[in-house]
């Protein structure tokens, strides 16, 4: 099937489902839940940029007929873009692995951000012929989204309009970042051993979520004075320390909700509630309503 300048050969047996959002932006998501690799192969002309996110689990972009390999793992993302030449997929989805996929023509992509071209650095004049790497995080909020695109189980007939919605969102949380954190040139992140430290720093403060440390016990474990900690986790991940994990505990009570192996007594313990009243409080702050009404909506 060819359309758009994208050619589809799919063996895959899972669950892949392509929608087009509109001339020249797709989204496609793929729910590999088997246990054995599953393999999509699309032909794509220089046109696109190419937005891949791994939800779960881990899969391999195979380029240039195989000679180079590109792995994307759980809760990372992948931005490509070449000016000069195709570039075909080959998408290797590993066992038990999730991807969602945005893909949009470089015209439609400038029209998004034609009065802040220089904001999007690939986009700026001297940038604008070159070709274009780039790996990243998955912040808690673009998960939310990215969750909601795969799980979609609304009706047919507003799924092109929701995916809509949920596409131009993805694209500007994955965009955002305060306005005087310039990331791609910023000497903070050439830093790797910087880099690991903020990562160290996330997984301390999700691995305690119940009973997280004080900013200054967290600066202290990393290694990092209470200055680097704070500026360097907003540029990496977007957001302070403790909305950040905000946003962790509210996903991941989510998730334990819906699972229906705990009552909301439990989930918001499991978060580091101590009232019900207040993880009811803050669920609602988060998602606009309480975690009942919530269940009630998806069930």
């Amino acid at each position: 099937m060819m359309h758009n300048g994208i050619d589809f050969k799919n063996n895959a047996t899972g669950s892949f489902d392509e929608t087009e959002i509109e001339d020249g932006f797709l989204v496609f998501t793929f729910k590999n839940d088997t246990s054995s690799e599953q393999c999509i192969v699309k032909d794509i002309n220089c046109d696109f940029i190419q937005f891949h996110f791994c939800i779960k689990g881990s899969s391999k972009f195979h380029f240039n007929e195989g000679r180079y390999t590109l792995n994307i793992h759980e809760e990372n993302s992948l931005l490509l873009y070449n000016p000069q030449r195709d570039l075909p997929i080959n998408l290797e989805v590993n066992p038990n692995s999730w991807i969602v996929s945005v893909l949009i023509s470089i015209k439609k992509f400038h029209g998004l951000f034609s009065q802040e071209a220089d904001y999007i650095s690939f986009l700026n004049a001297e940038n604008k012929d070159k070709k274009y790497y780039k790996d990243g995080i998955i912040s808690p909020s673009m998960a939310i989204v990215l969750n909601q695109l795969i799980n979609f189980n609304l009706n047919t007939t507003i799924k092109n309009l929701y995916f809509k919605g949920k596409a131009y969102e993805l694209l500007s949380l994955y965009f955002n970042r305060s306005e005087d954190a310039n990331v791609e040139q910023c000497p903070f992140l050439v830093d790797e051993t910087n880099v690991i430290k903020i990562r160290k720093a996330k997984d301390i403060i999700i691995a305690n979520m119940s009973e997280p440390p004080s900013l200054q016990e967290l600066a202290d474990e990393i290694g990092l004075s209470l200055k680097k900690l704070k500026e360097g986790f907003k540029q990496i991940y977007g957001d302070s320390v403790y909305s950040f994990l905000f946003d962790y505990k509210m996903e991941v009570s989510r998730k334990l909700l819906e699972s229906g192996e705990n009552n909301v007594n439990e989930v918001g313990l499991k978060v580091g509630y101590s009232t019900a009243s207040h993880f009811i409080a803050a669920f609602k702050k988060k998602y606009g309503t309480t975690p009942k009404k919530y269940l009630q909506s998806i069930s």
